[in-house]
């Protein structure tokens, strides 16, 4: 499997640095191996459409697209489960 390329939305960049210390090497780690394998065990397809994911790393969510055809990773939203779906 060919490795995707990551990128993130201006906004995920920004809650992406808002995640406290303890949490945001892990969180890091998680975004960091979607592009070897961009639907991980345990992902799981956001509703309304296929190109959305969601993959958990302790109580935090990552929402991001694939895009096959271009091989690419974009991730949308990352925050606290409590708060990513409003």
């Amino acid at each position: 499997m060919a490795s995707y390329k990551l990128s993130f939305k201006r906004s995920a960049e920004k809650e992406l640095r808002a995640i406290p210390s303890p949490f945001l090497r892990k969180v890091v780690d998680k975004i960091r191996l979607l592009s070897e394998d961009p639907r991980p065990h345990g992902t799981q397809m956001l509703t309304g459409d296929d190109r959305y994911f969601r993959i958990r790393q302790g109580d935090w969510r990552i929402i991001y697209e694939v895009n096959d055809g271009a091989e690419e990773v974009i991730v949308i939203k990352i925050g606290h489960r409590r708060e990513v779906y409003k």
